[in-house]
């Protein structure tokens, strides 16, 4: 653990030195882009922070494999993930390849065509040398071919990395929600090869969800809001990409069989928990996918209808939608990590998590609606308002007219002519030669105080 711990140092420290320089140096040479219709920020920022993340993440591998070369047998453990070079030189080449495509992104703003394709070399070379899925952990169900191995695996990692990207909208959402996800993921995988292979506990899943911790570590103090720094299409989809490489790392090694787990749902952790960690970016993403598909549009083409900005135009701070987002993945991610612990560790039947997680839903759900409670309240608060002013402006005039009325009333008998210009004064039409011209009117549009009224009753 403690060599892990100081990898992730080394991906935050770098990281977070290798932000400020990006964020500098792109202040300096005007390196953003214009504000577009569906930003949420106000000022261009640069968003070239994927950068400084992948700078971070080949840093803490490259200490890693420093390690390895030292001899040492406190480190044997460590030579064994770099025994297949060709294996992690795929995983860092697709990794570099994702990050030129989405800093060419971030600053031409490419053809959703050329990022996709993009995206399925990276993935395929990651398949291409052997990091696929072979197997599922449900009784040691073999995927059928090879060439059905790469695909599921590619398109698995093309999934991942759009989903990642799509809830990319703001400030220290993606860094904050990858964060979470990983750290969970990372603590499953290294209890799971404890369990399994108690003298190998380093490997592959372990390593790339621990570097995504410090890399988003890093990167999280200059995205905080109001953030100087985007991570960009390059931070995101390097995300997905490492994210989606751990999970099928690990997907396929083990059986849960040999764990002795009798119960159903522990059995589908080494799946669940993937998808778990990455709920709420699946769910903006299938729920984007099937919005601009009815609508006849492109998948990717994009809009301002994300789960991130429905929680800002329900009411939400920004703050408190970048919140609600980490509580969601915490709770999901923790529960089923949980369903993992509680059985195999603990003997403790993985319903007492079900419970956690669904007491952990309910809050959630409670904060995630609580603008709209709180909007009707002020809805009928104001509506009440508004008939009460009404009902107090009705009552004033007719208090201010009656005595109008009477002294109107006097002057026909004086004079015979007077009542056709005085019958005008009770409606405010502004006559100055009557005695109370200034009273009784109803509304004149001079008045912002009536005016202010009017609008709050209409």
């Amino acid at each position: 653990m403690t060599l892990f711990l100081a990898l992730a140092l080394v991906a935050a420290l770098v990281t977070f030195g290798g932000s400020v320089l990006v964020w500098k140096l792109s202040l300096k040479y005007r390196l953003y882009p214009k504000i577009r219709e569906r930003d949420v920020h106000t000022r261009p920022t640069p968003r070239l922070g994927g950068i400084a993340m992948f700078v971070g993440i080949l840093a803490a591998i490259g200490a890693a494999a420093f390690v390895s070369t030292l001899g040492s047998s406190r480190f044997s453990v460590v030579s064994i993930i770099f025994q297949n070079p060709t294996q992690m030189l795929a995983i860092l080449g697709a990794a570099l390849l994702i990050v030129l495509i989405g800093v060419a992104d971030d600053i031409w703003d490419l053809d959703w065509t050329t990022k996709l394709a993009g995206q399925f070399i990276a993935a395929g070379l990651i398949a291409w040398q052997g990091v696929s899925i072979v197997s599922l952990p449900i009784g040691g169900i073999t995927v059928g071919s090879s060439w059905m191995s790469a695909t599921i695996t590619v398109f698995t990692i093309v999934l991942v990395m759009n989903a990642i990207n799509f809830i990319d909208g703001l400030d220290g959402l993606v860094a904050g929600v990858a964060l979470i996800a990983n750290g969970v993921f990372f603590l499953y995988t290294y209890l799971l090869v404890q369990k399994t292979s108690p003298l190998n506990y380093f490997n592959l899943a372990s390593l790339l969800a621990i570097v995504v911790v410090g890399a988003c570590a890093g990167f999280l103090p200059l995205n905080w809001h109001p953030a100087k720094l985007f991570m960009g299409d390059a931070g995101a989809l390097l995300i997905g990409l490492l994210m989606a490489t751990s999970a099928i790392a690990v997907t396929g090694q083990i059986d849960p069989a040999s764990l002795g787990l009798g119960e159903l749902f522990p059995a589908f952790i080494p799946i669940i928990l993937p998808f778990a960690v990455l709920v709420i970016p699946l769910l903006d993403f299938g729920l984007a996918v099937v919005r601009r598909l009815r609508a006849g549009k492109s998948p990717f083409a994009a809009d301002r209808k994300h789960l991130h900005h429905r929680l800002l135009d329900m009411g939400h701070s920004h703050l408190n939608a970048v919140l609600i987002f980490y509580g969601w993945t915490a709770v999901a991610s923790v529960g089923c990590l949980l369903s993992f612990v509680f059985p195999v560790y603990f003997g403790i039947p993985s319903g007492w998590a079900f419970l956690l997680l669904g007491i952990g839903f309910l809050v959630c759900a409670v904060f995630t609606l609580a603008p709209l409670g709180r909007r009707k309240r002020l809805t009928v608060a104001a509506e009440a308002d508004g008939h009460d002013r009404v009902a107090a402006t009705v009552f004033d005039e007719l208090e201010s007219s009656e005595p109008v009325a009477v002294a109107t009333g006097a002057v026909p008998v004086a004079t015979g002519a007077v009542p056709v210009a005085t019958g005008s004064v009770p409606t405010g039409s502004g006559d100055a030669s009557g005695p109370a011209s200034g009273q009784g009117r109803p509304v004149e549009s001079g008045d912002p105080e009536l005016e202010h009224d009017d609008r709050r009753t209409s």
